[in-house]
């Protein structure tokens, strides 16, 4: 496609701002990581940006008028900050920029706003529940990868830089993906503590004692057609559920509830 997409906010110009009106706002917030040895440190902000892309488009040719924003690149890497270049943006500065981004928003008349989240780290559930009831607008947040069901594209879709997400890669970005006889076999070592491995208790994972090579799941099963068909199956879901977003009044988001101004 030549020209700037009108569904990108940072491909477009006051020319045509000035007079566009657009309900949802999709916010792509990713990460600055190593993604074992084959994959760039930018894979969940290239991710982000180019499912928030593609589902947009999508949107918009359904009549959804949807405003992708520029990504934020840096996430949550507090148990990565002994892996050079890994950059830590803690969750109080998440709150405070997202914040800010918001009240930005809040004038031009955006309904909605979508951080579309590419990191594992970044948690914005308690972030939203603290600036949704001073927000004008709606806040929803949602992991692009798990939208559908990995397992129906992946035998092993690994928990990072695994057969998902250099699958990914290697359809949207291809140029930037190793040969993966470079990659590393994206072992893990597991908590020692049961309720840690079973998942029913949480602590941090201090990244450097978990994996030798940055990765947690094998890629080596990755290719580019199994990328194409699971980015294709999340951006259907995304691109769906923004056209119902952008459709659906913040009076009338439960079925059975009364209108504002109704008896």
């Amino acid at each position: 496609m030549s020209g700037p997409r009108s569904w990108i906010l940072e491909e477009s110009n006051w020319k045509s701002v000035q007079t566009a009106h657009f309900d949802v706002a999709v916010l792509p917030w990713g990460a600055t990581e190593a993604h074992n040895l084959h994959l760039p440190y930018g894979t969940d902000t290239l991710q982000a940006s180019e499912i928030a892309a593609r589902a947009a488009h999508a949107a918009s040719e359904r009549g959804a008028r949807v405003l992708v924003l520029p990504a934020v690149p840096y996430g949550v890497q507090t148990g990565q900050l002994d892996i050079p270049f890994c950059i830590n943006m803690n969750p109080a500065t998440q709150a405070a920029v997202l914040g800010d981004i918001v009240s930005a928003l809040e004038p031009h008349g955006v309904k909605a706003l979508v951080v579309l989240n590419g990191h594992g780290g970044n948690d914005f559930k308690p972030i939203l529940r603290e600036l949704q009831p001073r927000a004008g607008i709606l806040l929803c947040t949602m992991n692009w990868w798990t939208c559908v069901d990995a397992r129906q594209f992946f035998d092993e879709p690994g928990d990072h830089a695994g057969e998902l997400e250099t699958s990914a890669m290697m359809h949207i970005a291809p140029h930037l993906v190793l040969p993966l006889g470079e990659a590393g076999p994206g072992t893990a070592q597991p908590f020692r503590i049961t309720a840690f491995r079973e998942g029913w208790a949480w602590t941090q994972r201090q990244w450097t004692q978990v994996t030798q090579d940055t990765g947690v799941g094998d890629p080596r099963a990755a290719s580019a057609e199994k990328g194409a068909t699971f980015v294709a199956a999340a951006t259907e879901r995304i691109a769906s559920f923004l056209v119902e977003l952008a459709g659906m009044q913040r009076d009338d988001m439960y079925v059975g509830a009364n209108r504002a101004g109704e008896s």
